[in-house]
């Protein structure tokens, strides 16, 4: 539960903070996480980024106020944090599909977000098959990309991009006629998150026994514990679909927290698409 309540006070010092010029590390200090942790548990249990999340609630209550207070418009746009009033004026009408002088008004309806508050659903009637594994070091051999993050702190579509690529040169079977080590298929994996650069290291691999061994970039995984669970589906749903229930029902239930290490995904199986495709995540954890 400390992870949910961590995040819960994290919400709770935007909310104090709405109107002052807060960034995410900031806010990731008060769930005493790293920013790019932060904001991956906070996308994973919400669906939206925190950056978002101020936003819908900034704009959430200028409506509010458009209704009860004879502010003038530039005066609430400088209030929520725009620097124009043209801004303002944009970013209101993407959110609530009107304009402010509309509001005043009393023309159309506005969308209320209200502040969040995480909760945990037990779900005993779906199980999650995970195993507790304790390994030394070991190491991967594959490609290595520096992708430029979004706002969320992911690279995502870049991802995608690297992996069709990938799916089409043959550096796929190549990496796998490598793989000699424990885990058994490709691998990806999240490895460093630049916060100057705002960029992750992204790595398509297979472990290997003998790092002198081949053409490829290197990198080696330091010993940790893993928390590693199984899935079965598509991986482009069944993935996230797992990501989502580590972070909203196994981590609250358990005394473990990500420790900071390398996340991998494992791919085993050849077609990714089939309903009994094969793939793991593996979760460092303390």
């Amino acid at each position: 539960m400390a992870m949910i309540a961590s995040i819960q006070q994290a919400i709770e010092f935007i909310e104090k903070h709405l109107l002052d010029n807060i960034t995410t590390d900031d806010i990731a200090k008060t769930a005493h996480m790293s920013p790019y942790h932060f904001q991956r548990t906070f996308m994973i249990l919400t669906d939206m980024t925190v950056g978002e999340y101020v936003r819908r609630r900034r704009l959430t209550r200028a409506a509010q106020e458009l209704s009860s207070t004879d502010l003038k418009i530039t005066e609430l746009a400088y209030k929520f944090g725009y620097d124009t009033p043209e801004s303002f004026t944009k970013a209101f009408r993407k959110q609530h599909g009107i304009a402010p002088r509309d509001v005043r008004k009393g023309l159309g309806n506005i969308q209320s977000y209200n502040r969040l508050a995480i909760q945990v659903k037990l779900k005993g009637a779906e199980p999650m098959n995970y195993r507790i594994v304790e390994r030394g070091s070991f190491y991967v051999a594959g490609l290595k990309a520096v992708l430029q993050c979004g706002e969320n702190m992911e690279a995502s579509p870049e991802i995608q991009k690297l992996w069709a690529k990938v799916g089409q040169d043959g550096t796929i079977n190549q990496l796998l006629s490598l793989n000699s080590g424990e885990i058994k298929g490709l691998l990806g994996m999240t490895v460093d998150y630049s916060k100057e650069k705002n960029a992750l290291d992204y790595w398509i691999a297979t472990e290997i026994n003998d790092p002198s061994a081949d053409a490829y970039a290197v990198y080696e995984v330091e010993a940790a514990k893993w928390a590693v669970f199984e899935v079965v589906g598509p991986f482009a749903s069944a993935i996230p679909a797992m990501w989502k229930k580590v972070y909203s029902e196994w981590f609250p239930s358990n005394n473990y927290e990500h420790s900071g290490a390398p996340s991998i995904e494992v791919y085993k199986s050849v077609d990714p698409t089939i309903a009994t495709a094969q793939s793991e995540i593996w979760v460092p954890i303390k």
